[in-house]
């Protein structure tokens, strides 16, 4: 019995050290930032003017006041929601196409691939031109004059296009994941009791896809939620900051304005709400895990 625990404190002291590298690496990366963003936050910092002074919690306060903050959050919202909405809507029935057996499956995986592949910068910088007011393919096609970047009612939803475009295929990809990790018996058993394909959509492959629908919307809540370059290139935040995320506004404010202390705030709120949208999500995986 002895041996065995001493075995067991052998293997965790290695893993430890096998492991610190990796750690140490990870708070250089990652850890170090965030404190020195929280520590900025609690500073008036402006850089032109040679400004830095301590003042705690003031600029969390004035974001509590800051209308163009609660519009970047609204934004952000409002994209993170219907996009990631509409990718897993389209991502299902996709997944369930690239799951079953035809000739030519294999390029149609392939081909979806391609604008997931695509770097983001570059794809969005596409779409500006086939969105262009005066010679963009897009109104040649529609025979319209729609200013589609240019106006409030169309930039958003035109910045949703181009993350679904861009990122429906990798979130089919996860739900492809899931699908493969069905048993076939399930369904051979289904078909012997008589039941048609749509029950056991519904009472066999969604139940199990679970786990990999839940994986899917973290992965893309978190990443809609930070969503700055595809918006960047199309509006920079434009028109009358309609497009404007808290991302693009918190760069705005620290690259374009200088002012480090209230920027850095605004990181720091983006930060607090996509760990809150983690926690959620990982609770709900959780509690997938213990069923």
């Amino acid at each position: 019995m002895r041996r065995a625990v001493g075995s067991r404190e052998r293997e965790r002291r290695q893993a430890y050290l096998l492991t610190a590298p990796a750690v140490v690496v990870l708070a250089g990366v990652a850890l170090y930032p965030v404190l020195g963003a929280m520590w900025l936050s609690l500073h008036r910092f402006i850089l032109v003017f040679g400004e830095r002074r301590w003042v705690a919690l003031e600029n969390y306060a004035f974001m509590l006041q800051d209308e163009r903050f609660w519009g970047a959050l609204g934004n952000t919202a409002y994209f993170t929601l219907v996009a990631v909405s509409v990718e897993l809507l389209l991502a299902v029935p996709l997944a369930l196409l690239l799951d079953t057996a035809f000739s030519g499956r294999g390029f149609l995986r392939a081909a979806v691939l391609i604008p997931w592949a695509i770097p983001t910068v570059i794809g969005a910088k596409l779409w500006a031109w086939l969105f262009n007011a005066d010679h963009g393919l897009i109104n040649r096609l529609l025979g319209e004059d729609i200013n589609w970047l240019g106006l409030p009612v169309y930039a958003l939803h035109a910045a949703i296009l181009v993350d679904v475009w861009k990122t429906t295929p990798f979130v089919a990809l996860l739900v492809l994941a899931g699908l493969q990790g069905i048993p076939e018996d399930l369904y051979k058993a289904a078909r012997v009791d008589g039941a048609s394909r749509w029950r056991s959509f519904v009472s066999i492959t969604l139940p199990l896809l679970k786990p990999a629908i839940l994986l899917a919307l973290l992965f893309r809540t978190l990443d809609a939620f930070r969503v700055f370059d595809a918006i960047f290139v199309l509006t920079e935040g434009g028109p009358a900051n309609t497009t404007e995320t808290l991302s693009i506004y918190a760069y705005k404010t620290l690259m374009r304005s200088g002012n480090f202390g209230y920027g850095s705030a605004l990181s720091v709120a983006t930060f607090v709400c996509v760990v809150g949208l983690s926690l959620v999500y990982l609770a709900l995986l959780g509690r997938e895990g213990r069923r």
